[in-house]
């Protein structure tokens, strides 16, 4: 009765649960990392180029949502008040409450509470001269609750200096925050993590940690690189083993489609045909 009958060995076991196991992990990686970034996260279009060029108009952003409570100098934040238009608006906190910001001072350099602050984010403003950190000089007092903000392109942004006459100084409440800068996911040629400036680190209270939005990243791709491999482990091992059944096929037989060590039917052992006598043996 003809047939074959396919076996699989403990390779090609072992290797299917290895795959199911790296398609199951990497989906856990690439769903739970987009769960827990839209958890943490939310995502924004830069309006305008007055934090260029660590961000510029029309930039797709990434923001961690804090509470006002938790920003530190540095931070590039966003947040909402009614006397800045009302709309969200993206700048850098330069000084905390009951702080002495100022500027500038005989080097060009930003002042918090009397100490120098080098501000490397920023580049070439256009107003000729030493390119200090502000055009024009100021002072302000922060008070208590409030944050003071600058946009990092100083020769156009419209940020607290332009307040300084306002109640609060031109500082706005740390309940008006909602979410803090971490990184530029658009346009991909700019892409990158928004580092914290450590100009500020010297000061106390330092600054603050960056957020998880790398470990995301990484988890996300880990999980799309799980998914694909597990994936695409079964077709390339069915691939293997057609081959290599098509390369030992008909080895060993005595005929086309003759089983190995089976002669054919018709043939007796000396060639003649079954049933008739064979020939003698010669005498030697």
């Amino acid at each position: 009765m003809g047939g074959s009958i396919r076996t699989t060995d403990g390779r090609g076991r072992l290797g299917g649960v290895l795959s199911g196991l790296a398609v199951a992990v990497g989906c856990v990686l690439f769903l739970g990392g987009f769960a827990w970034g839209a958890v943490l996260y939310r995502p924004y279009t830069v309006p305008t180029d007055s934090m260029n060029p660590t961000v510029t108009a029309g930039d797709r952003v990434l923001a961690q949502r804090i509470d006002g409570s938790e920003v530190r100098r540095g931070d590039v934040v966003v947040f909402t008040d009614a006397r800045w238009g009302g709309l969200p608006m993206i700048k850098r906190v330069v000084a905390l409450d009951g702080d002495r910001v100022a500027c500038c001072d005989a080097d060009g350099r930003l002042t918090v509470n009397g100490t120098p602050v080098p501000e490397p984010y920023l580049r070439s403003q256009g107003w000729g001269g030493k390119e200090a950190a502000s055009p024009t000089g100021f002072s302000a007092t922060v008070p208590d609750g409030h944050l003071f903000l600058l946009g990092d392109q100083r020769a156009g942004s419209q940020d607290s200096r332009v307040h300084l006459q306002e109640p609060g100084g031109g500082s706005v409440p740390r309940g008006a925050v909602t979410a803090r800068l971490d990184a530029v996911v658009w346009p991909v040629e700019g892409a990158a993590v928004v580092d914290r400036p450590l100009g500020f680190a010297a000061l106390p209270g330092g600054v603050s940690e960056p957020g998880p939005v790398r470990a995301l990243g990484w988890a996300v791709l880990a999980g799309a690189v799980l998914v694909l491999g597990g994936a695409a482990y079964g077709p390339l091992a069915r691939l293997g083993a057609g081959r290599g059944s098509g390369a030992g096929r008909g080895s060993g037989s005595t005929g086309p489609g003759a089983a190995p060590g089976v002669r054919p039917p018709g043939r007796a052992r000396d060639g003649a045909p079954d049933g008739s006598p064979g020939r003698a043996p010669a005498d030697g």
